[in-house]
């Protein structure tokens, strides 16, 4: 597999090179596909007859990694972890972004339980997104507004049971003996009872005491401790939203999960480890049970963040692919005619939250007769999609001309560090010039580039005769929101133009 750093570069990575974090994740082979290394196919597809595929590499879970080489990338930041040196904060901005991208993308199986709204109701929570004082929803957002009251219920009960210990107790107090105390009284010396008491009348017995380390008083101590840090790490990621009504709940529940458990260590109740049996208790109390289902939600989360950090790239790309067929909806002639079905994952797998048929969406433009095809990771690409590497793109046709269908090739780059935009428009605009001997069926002389602004959101473009290319730096939230997504907006209505000419 020849590895590249860029979809339009023409120069790979080289034997003993090592990709960096400027780099994209990028692997591009003929034939059959490689062994021996973890990637996710982006492109399969045909040209001149012989098989070739886009792969992508995910981001090392450490610092480095081999098979491809990985090196100097930041490291996901240790769950409740405060960032210290610059290379934990940097990681830190890299889980933040890629948290946020996860929340527009989350934002989608809400809108989901209405089909007929969808696209309108996703909107509607894109511009809420473009607002940092009014934060993202999150789990623990959710568990903030749901658990508090919960909580301050099993604070009032907190579950006990009486324990039974041998200790030496006064011959009046002496309830209960069992085996082993009648024979500790038996090896005393004396004839009666008081007499083996001894000079401080006492003697071993039974006695009850009440203990509060019981399987679920640990598992609450363990969600506790677990929803403190992930409170933690979401107050962090949003400083400008201390106003927010969001805000302050999630900073009450924090010092309250925190209050709680220092009150169970007080208690010594021990931890519970993740993978526990639920007893009857976890199962049939209905605070307790609550409290057991919010742990596993939030040990879930810490699980898959792993595999979310790995495949980054892959959640970018639905990031886009969203950007764009929302930025199509909103035109006023835009009409939509077809839209596959959307399947959504209870778990993400491969950095991707939801499935969906090939294309994703398709709109008729009324008053410019046109046939937009929203095509995500298409089944059969075609030769001009796969030597421009491009696993999304826009079919643009006539119904009412014999004209040749126009394809935009569209690019998700995705690096842990900001891409130079004009760098990428002129290798882009280069590799669609070298294309043009292949478009025989299909037109394919425009481009766009859509990848993360990292906090500096900006629009450059290049011309080079017929051909053209775009590059947006796009955020998830915030400013990075509002202009990339503006700048989505016109790359979309300036495409619609030209093909109306």
């Amino acid at each position: 597999m020849r590895l590249i750093t860029r979809p339009w570069s023409a120069k790979s990575l080289g034997e003993g090179g090592a990709f960096g974090p400027n780099d994209c994740l990028l692997g591009e082979f003929q034939g059959q596909a490689p062994r021996g290394l973890e990637y996710a196919t982006l492109l399969s597809g045909m040209v001149r007859n012989t098989p070739t595929g886009l792969a992508l590499v995910p981001y090392p879970k450490r610092d480095h990694a081999v098979a491809p080489e990985r090196e100097d990338f930041p490291v996901r930041p240790r769950f409740g972890h405060d960032p210290v040196t610059e290379a934990e904060k940097e990681g830190a901005a890299a889980l933040q972004h890629m948290n946020e991208v996860l929340a527009r993308i989350q934002e989608l199986e809400e809108a989901l339980e209405d089909p007929a709204m969808l696209w309108e109701r996703l909107r509607e929570a894109w511009q809420r997104a473009e607002d940092e004082a009014d934060p993202r929803m999150a789990e623990i957002v959710r568990q903030a507004r749901r658990m508090q009251p919960v909580l301050r219920e099993i604070e009032k009960r907190v579950r006990r049971v009486l324990r039974r210990h041998r200790e030496l107790t006064p011959l009046d107090r002496v309830q209960e003996m069992d085996r082993a105390s009648m024979v500790w009284l038996s090896r005393q010396p004396g004839r009666s009872i008081p007499e083996r008491a001894g000079a401080s009348q006492r003697i071993l017995a039974t006695v009850r005491r009440e203990n509060f380390d019981t399987l679920e008083n640990r598992v609450l101590h363990a969600y506790a401790r677990l929803a403190v840090d992930a409170a933690r790490q979401w107050i962090r990621e949003h400083p400008s939203a201390k106003s927010s009504a969001r805000y302050g709940q999630v900073d009450a529940f924090r010092k309250s999960c925190r209050t709680l458990a220092r009150t169970l260590a007080d208690l010594g109740v021990a931890i519970a480890p993740a993978g526990i049996t639920p007893n009857y208790v976890l199962m049939q109390d209905r605070s307790y049970r609550e409290v057991h289902d919010c742990w596993l939600r939030l040990l879930l989360r810490r699980r898959t963040e792993d595999d979310l950090w790995a495949w980054q790239a892959e959640t970018w790309t639905d990031f886009a692919v969203l950007a764009i067929i929302l930025a199509i909806d909103e035109l006023d002639e835009a009409e939509l005619v077809a839209q596959s079905p959307i399947s959504w994952n209870e778990e993400a797998a491969g950095g991707r939250w939801f499935d969906q048929d090939r294309p994703i969406a398709v709109f008729w433009l009324r008053d410019t007769n046109r046939i937009v095809e929203v095509q995500a990771r298409p089944e059969k690409p075609g030769a001009l999609l796969s030597v421009a590497r491009s696993h999304v793109a826009l079919r643009i046709s006539d119904p009412s001309r014999t004209d040749l269908p126009r394809r935009v090739a569209v690019w998700t780059p995705h690096a842990m560090r900001r891409l130079d935009l004009d760098e990428c428009v002129i290798e882009a605009a280069s590799l669609l010039n070298q294309m043009q001997p292949l478009a025989l069926t299909e037109v394919l002389r425009h481009g766009l580039i859509i990848t993360p602004a990292r906090g500096r959101p900006e629009t450059t473009s290049v011309t080079r005769g017929k051909v053209a290319v775009r590059a947006i730096a796009l955020g998830p939230s915030g400013n990075d929101l509002a202009q990339g997504f503006q700048a989505v907006r016109d790359f979309v209505q300036g495409e619609i133009h030209e093909t109306s000419k």
